[in-house]
């Protein structure tokens, strides 16, 4: 098993969704996990066996770490801004690895096409040119991002939008949203991919609005409407896991992103849910 996930803290559920008193069956990296929730409220987790498995409560979620955590949980600055509206936006089960998922939230080419009329729109489906770096402490950084999005706002006005995107984790991704005219915030997005195994996962959201605007059961609605368009598009994909070889990239430019993600999995020696090589093709 891979150290950097295995040593890592994922995403298994959250609070709201666990009464006290109650129990529930997932899985992590291939591992069956019994979650339960005391009457006191204190969560619990443990292996199909017994054995206990180190857990904690952070943001409305409920983490698990397999192994010895290599670093802390991941910091969410943006709780801290006054005036802000935090939401969970529901789990979702998809038949696909959860680098698949990432990939998938950091793809800007597809929003023309399967979110058409929110996120894009045809024929203004380009991507224009953006740039894509390494952080300092690894994994990927991408500003400069454009596109029109005729509801991004949830009130079918069409705007200009600028997106940033990062990841810092294998499995978790980060976009942040504001109006092109203005640099207003728009929507802070956390993407946690729970990989509940080599061919599966479990897609965590968390939504930060600025302002009150919008109902939780709004925002928490229109995230749900979104992710639900990309899962058949996501379990469509063959192979299932995500195809890191050097070999098997398609360099274009909405790719960008993508190819750096792939990459920096690859330097980071992950060979859980993906796919190294193919047939006949070397990694």
């Amino acid at each position: 098993m891979d150290p950097i996930l295995w040593n890592d803290w994922h995403v298994v559920g959250d609070t709201a969704a666990l009464l006290h008193g109650e129990t529930f069956a997932t899985a992590l990296l291939g591992v069956a996990l019994q979650i339960a929730r005391a009457e006191d409220g204190s969560v619990g987790i443990v292996q199909s066996d017994g054995v206990p498995v180190l857990c904690d409560v952070r943001y409305g979620f409920i983490w698990a770490c397999l192994g010895t955590p290599m670093q802390p949980i991941i910091d969410v600055p943006e709780l801290a801004v006054e005036d802000m509206t935090a939401v969970i936006g529901g789990a979702v089960s998809v038949h696909a690895s959860a680098g698949r998922a990432i990939e998938n939230f950091l793809d800007l080419g597809h929003l023309g096409y399967v979110h058409a009329g929110y996120l894009g729109a045809e024929p203004e489906t380009a991507v224009a040119s953006y740039n894509v770096e390494t952080l300092p402490g690894g994994g990927v950084l991408v500003t400069g991002c454009e596109v029109f999005q005729p509801n991004a706002l949830m009130d079918n006005q069409g705007v200009m939008i600028g997106y940033s995107y990062k990841v810092e984790r294998p499995l978790t991704a980060w976009f942040q949203k504001i109006l092109l005219d203005s640099g207003t915030l728009v929507t802070t997005a956390y993407l946690f991919a729970q990989p509940v195994d080599e061919d599966h996962c479990v897609a965590h959201t968390l939504l930060l609005v600025p302002g009150s605007a919008y109902s939780a059961a709004d925002i928490r609605g229109y995230q749900q409407l979104i992710f639900l368009q990309d899962k058949p598009i996501l379990e469509n994909q063959n192979p299932k896991r995500l195809p890191i070889g050097p070999r098997m990239e398609i360099p274009i430019l909405a790719d960008k992103t993508s190819i750096a993600y792939r990459r920096w999995l690859a330097q980071l020696g992950v060979t859980y849910g993906v796919v190294r090589e193919a047939a006949g093709v070397p990694a």
